[in-house]
Order: C-alpha cells, then structure tokens, then sequence
C-alpha cells in the first residue's frame, strides 16, 4: 500500500518567507559585529575627553548659550571680571566668581595642603639664567603690537584707574596715606593653572584653553619667580600652589578663600597677592613694555569693592596700598602696569589688609616675558617704604 503526503504550496510558502528572513538576520548581525571589531572604543572615549578637557567652564557655557552668552562675556574689557559677571546667572555660591551670598563665608574651614606651601627655595624650578635686572631710570615704552590702549576715567598722580563701580573717587580716597608691612608676604593662585602662548623652553600639554598642569608654565612657575626675587631681597614669602580652579573651574574663589584663610592663621601679612594671568583666551592680546632692550610683560591691580553684595569694608585701604605700589612703580618703571581695574566684585580681598589681585600679562605673552616682569616687581616691593 503506498502512501502519499500531501504538501500545500500557502505551507511551502511561509516555510520559504521564514527561512529567507532567518538567512537576512543572520547576515545582518554577522555585518554589525563586523562593523564594532573595527571600532576602537577606547581610543573614541580618549577624543572625547580631550576634547572636553580642552575646553573652560566658561567655553561650555557659551556653546550653550549661544551668540548672546558670548556678547555677555565679552561686553567687558577685562577679562577675569568678564568670567565672574558671566558666571553670576548659574550660582550665587561661589564667592568671587559671581555675586555670593554669604553661604559661601559660613562654609566650614579646612586644613590646607601643607604640601603645597612653599616658602623655601628647593621648589624654585624656573629661575632665569640672566638675573640682571636693569636700575631705575632706564628708559621704558610700551609695546603697541598685540596691546591695547589704556582705558581709564580717573587719575590720581600718576596712577591710573579705570573704575567700574558707581562710586566718586574723590581725591582724598585716593592718597596713598596708608602703612603697611611688606616683611611677610603670601602668594596663592585662585585659577592655578592658567598658562602662556608655549615658547621653545616652555612648552607644555594643555589641561584647557591657556590652561596647564605643568607648574613650570603657568602662573604657578610665576609666582615661584616673585618668590625667589623677593626672597633674595629678604623678604619672607609663602607661596601657596594650590589648584583652586582644576579639575573644576566654577567656584575657584570659594576653595582659594578656604586656602589664604588657612594661610593667615599661621602667617599674618599685610600684602597677599592672587597671583593670576588676564582671562582673555586669544593669542593675539599680550601687554608689554620694553625696559632697556628686554621685553617684560605687563601687570595690572584688579581691585574690589563692595557692590557686589559681599562685605568688604575697607576696600579704600586696600586700593590705597594698589596705588602706593604702582605709585612707586611708575617712578622707577613706567608703563610696567597698566591701569588699575577697580571692580564692583570683592574677589576674597576683605581677608587683609593689603590683598589684591595681580594680573601678569596674558595669554599672548610668554613665561619669559612673565619671569622677566616678576624680577622688576620684586624690585619695586622692596623699594617701599
């Protein structure tokens, strides 16, 4: 007897459609394995951190912002207080780098890094191999090429200020009639890792946009020259080399307040300098003056005030003492600063008597240039009264 199966041609159908959809998944998922062999995870996750890693807090608030966050950083001439202005619509908390409220004073105190602080020469790495430095009286002039005009609307002698705040200087509020002790001096660095347009002998891996690590090439190695200056002059110095602004940028002057408080219950001081470089990231902009024939970078006082909500009492003081410094400085090296900037921001001055912020050139000088200015205000410090 034989028997017969009957096949239907709808079941050989489907059987064919399934096995041809099996054959398509098959190929497909043996292409995207194929595809993500060829793809080097790590080294895309390494393009995107240095990537990000080379951009400020500022930067990335402005690819957020757009075209009228840019407007608002760049409306000021200077750039440090263009940064805090900036900053002041994303938070109240971090004191210097927008309005604070007074959370910021309240916060707990904590134990500086003593590591970090240094007041002896063994840390000293960058001293210049020419350590001539040129007497008073000799002829000074300003680089034009990548500087820009002095802006100011108030003089007092020969100093110039450019005044930012809604209060009238008057004469009087500006006489230097102040004394102050310039036998202890502190040094610190609020954004610790700004940097310079790389030289031959200063070259360094970038940690953000003129920002650096490498102590040797930013305003850290600066400060170590002020240091070494000064202490041949027998001054004491403590320079702290904390980095306030890396690996986070926003709220810089909360932690650096932290620090020189620390600092100054273990040395009090009259003159405590925030050592820093002009904020502005563009090559292109490097304040210099030539004294003799060497090319010396340009400095300027940033100095506070109280209208920008935080108590600062006796900023008068403190300006008196900017204007007593660049006084003497303008008698034996004009045109080593630039105008002094009073602000309506406090930047942690309140803390003594002579604090202040010194701005040593910008991003389009170099550490040479840098170096160069530290041994001329060396000399002027020490030729205070």
């Amino acid at each position: 007897m034989i028997n017969f199966k009957v096949f239907r041609l709808g079941d050989i159908g489907k059987n064919l459609v399934k096995i041809i959809i099996l054959i398509i998944g098959i190929i497909f998922l043996t292409r995207f394995f194929n595809i993500i062999k060829k793809v080097d995870l790590n080294k895309y996750i390494e393009e995107r951190r240095k990537e990000f890693n080379t951009k400020t807090f500022a930067d990335l608030i402005r690819e957020n912002l757009g075209e009228e966050g840019k407007e608002k950083t760049e409306k000021s001439g200077n750039v440090l207080a263009s940064e805090l202005e900036f900053t002041e619509g994303f938070t109240n908390e971090n004191e210097g780098d927008a309005k604070d409220n007074k959370k910021s004073e309240n916060m707990e105190m904590t134990d500086t890094n003593q590591s970090s602080i240094n007041n002896s020469q063994e840390n000293l790495e960058n001293p210049e191999k020419n350590n001539e430095v040129l007497p008073p009286g000799t002829e000074t002039n300003i680089v034009k090429e990548n500087n820009k005009n002095d802006v100011y609307n108030c003089i007092y002698s020969t100093v110039k200020i450019r005044n930012q705040t809604s209060v009238a200087l008057t004469q009087d509020m500006l006489v230097p009639d102040i004394d102050f002790n310039t036998s202890n001096i502190i040094i610190f660095h609020t954004h610790t890792s700004e940097s310079y347009t790389p030289s031959e002998n200063y070259q360094y891996i970038a940690s953000g946009n003129f920002r650096t690590q490498d102590t040797n090439a930013n305003v850290v190695g600066v400060g170590n020259e002020l240091t070494r200056c000064l202490q041949k002059k027998g001054i004491n110095v403590i320079h702290d080399m904390t980095f306030h602004d890396y690996p986070e940028y926003n709220g810089a002057y909360t932690r650096s307040l932290k620090t020189v408080k620390n600092l100054l219950q273990s040395q009090s001081s009259d003159l405590v300098i925030d050592l820093h470089r002009d904020a502005i990231g563009d090559c292109g902009y490097g304040p210099s003056v030539m004294i003799g024939d060497k090319k010396v970078a340009q400095l300027m006082f940033v100095m506070g005030s109280n209208e920008g909500g935080l108590d600062h009492p006796n900023w008068i003081q403190n300006l008196k003492i900017a204007i007593k410094i660049q006084e003497k400085a303008n008698e034996m090296y004009p045109g080593l600063f630039k105008p002094i900037l009073l602000s309506q921001y406090r930047y942690n001055e309140h803390v003594a008597k002579g604090a202040c912020i010194i701005e040593v050139g910008a991003t389009g000088n170099t550490m040479e240039e840098c170096l160069e200015s530290m041994k001329y205000l060396a000399e002027v410090i020490a030729a205070l009264d």
